[in-house]
């Protein structure tokens, strides 16, 4: 790497990492340009050369913050039980987005909703889990629809949490949301053939990729078969 581009990715760090914990602990209007220099140690017109504007560095702080939690999600190992992880796993992003409020809001604004790479790591690794679901054939619809139903539940239980008054909240809320999510998409015992279709085909398409004889075409389209 050329020192200039080395010195430049070195600052840009400190800046975001800067605005990041102004994000994190007191919102989107702690991070202004003086108080980020400040607490990078620069001068604001070092801001000015890495970042359009104010919103081009609030986006990269959230990134920051939840590549951080993502990237935490990423050490832990897989148990035995594809189900209990899959639970393990909705428990932290609960938990991220009540901690981290400001953070979450920015991520799902309608507005400046983009495909960034923490975000999409951390699907992923939902589908990661999702596919291990299917695979012990536990799994009642597609890997594609449970993937989007736990997504779906996850924001929505999130955003209610965060914005019920003080008296009115919920400490079970999170764990119904996902019980209620698990019957929609769970069978209680592994797939047999004869006994829930859909659970059979959720299955049968984690080994498609193994299945040998097929020639990638013929793997696509048995694929798609097996989606409708």
């Amino acid at each position: 790497m050329a020192p200039n581009t080395q010195r430049r990715d070195i600052t840009r760090n400190r800046i975001v990492k800067a605005a990041a914990g102004l994000l994190r602990d007191q919102g989107p209007a702690a991070v202004t340009t003086r108080r980020v220099a400040h607490e990078a140690g620069l001068q604001p017109p070092a801001l000015y050369r890495l970042f359009q504007d104010k919103d081009d560095l609030l986006d990269a702080a959230a990134e920051h913050v939840f590549a951080e939690h993502v990237a935490s999600k990423q050490t832990t190992a897989p148990s035995d039980d594809p189900v209990e992880d899959l639970r393990a796993g909705w428990n932290t992003q609960i938990s991220f987005g009540l901690a981290n409020p400001h953070v979450y809001g920015l991520l799902l604004d309608p507005a400046r909703a983009r495909d960034t790479p923490a975000q999409a790591k951390g699907v992923l690794i939902l589908a990661e889990r999702v596919h291990r679901i299917a695979a012990a054939g536990r799994l009642r619809v597609s890997e594609e629809r449970a993937v989007n139903l736990i997504r779906s539940a996850g924001v929505g239980t999130i955003h209610t949490l965060l914005t019920l008054p003080p008296g009115q909240s919920d400490p079970h809320l999170a764990d119904a949301a996902f019980e209620a999510v698990a019957r929609a998409i769970l069978d209680d015992e592994p797939a047999v053939p004869g006994r829930d279709p859909a659970a059979v085909v959720a299955a049968f398409r984690t080994i498609l990729p193994e299945l040998p004889g097929l020639s990638e075409a013929e793997a696509v389209l048995l694929d798609e078969w097996l989606r409708r």
